[in-house]
């Protein structure tokens, strides 16, 4: 069934103040991700959610790993009723994360919710691989919008242990209800694929630097013709518990704060040396 939601005029009511939230304890959250609202860890997430708040879910109709804050501009965004097993389950768009996140808060929900949860992503998202995330981006999204976000993946691509990955986020979306976040933050959260009993414990860390060695392997497909492949090795370079990729590698939860203020702001200030208006 497909949507009209393209009214002329839209107004953004921002629901609750903190004190609101924890008063009556019950958020609205709205969940996305990039893995497609087909996906087990998005399900697993919903349910979980569920526990502690009204959840809303507007994802991706196709999977869109790795398109980083991509948005569309250049086709029309379609929406689509989605259901499982004959209930409904939440809204397909036929676009990106980022265009989830804005479409579910400016049409779909028409205030803005209390968090963003954007997960279970299949697959960690540490490091340098933040920039390229999907599910970081639509967490980023909501933080550009004033929102407290919440981008959460588990290591694993065939993921055995959703349990500790809901629960975290659970208590993630209970401490933002208590304590609030910064506005432009969002927390990215990667959880080792091990059940709670083999977690180390929690960090509070870093982005790390560690990053893909990447090849575009060439192939030749059946009529003769060449053509390219994606792939490549994760090189970890990190070697400090204070920082993402080695923290989830020995099997700590990793929780990094972030924000889309890309300025190095210590060359900023060396910069101020080169008298860069003489460049006119």
């Amino acid at each position: 069934m497909l949507l009209n939601f393209f009214p002329k005029d839209i107004k953004i009511i921002p629901r609750h103040s903190l004190f609101a939230i924890e008063k009556d304890n019950f958020l609205k959250i709205l969940i996305s991700n990039d893995d497609g609202i087909d996906s087990l860890g998005i399900f697993h997430l919903c349910n979980a959610l569920k526990e502690i708040g009204e959840v809303t879910v507007v994802a991706p109709l196709s999977e869109q790993s790795a398109v980083g804050h991509a948005i569309t501009m250049m086709h029309p965004l379609r929406v689509i009723k989605f259901y499982k097993d004959g209930t409904f389950f939440g809204y397909a768009v036929d676009g990106t994360p980022a265009d989830c996140v804005k479409m579910g808060v400016r049409n779909i929900l028409g205030f803005l919710p209390d968090v963003v949860v954007s997960g279970i992503n299949h697959g960690s998202n540490t490091a340098t691989s933040v920039i390229y995330s999907g599910t970081v981006s639509a967490a980023r999204e909501a933080a550009i919008m004033d929102i407290p976000a919440i981008a959460i993946s588990v290591t694993s691509h065939n993921v055995f242990n959703f349990e500790t990955a809901c629960n975290t986020a659970k208590k993630l979306v209970k401490l933002i209800g208590e304590k609030g976040l910064k506005k432009g933050t969002l927390l990215n959260v990667n959880v080792p694929d091990l059940p709670a009993s083999e977690i180390k414990g929690v960090l509070l860390t870093k982005q790390g630097k560690s990053k893909w060695d990447d090849v575009y392997e060439k192939r030749v497909d059946p009529y003769g013709k060449e053509y390219f492949w994606l792939t490549g090795d994760f090189v970890q370079t990190d070697d400090n518990l204070n920082l993402d990729q080695f923290a989830v590698s020995q099997n700590y939860v990793s929780v990094t704060p972030i924000h889309f203020d890309l300025t190095d702001y210590k060359t900023y200030d060396e910069m101020s040396e080169w008298k860069i208006d003489s460049l006119l």
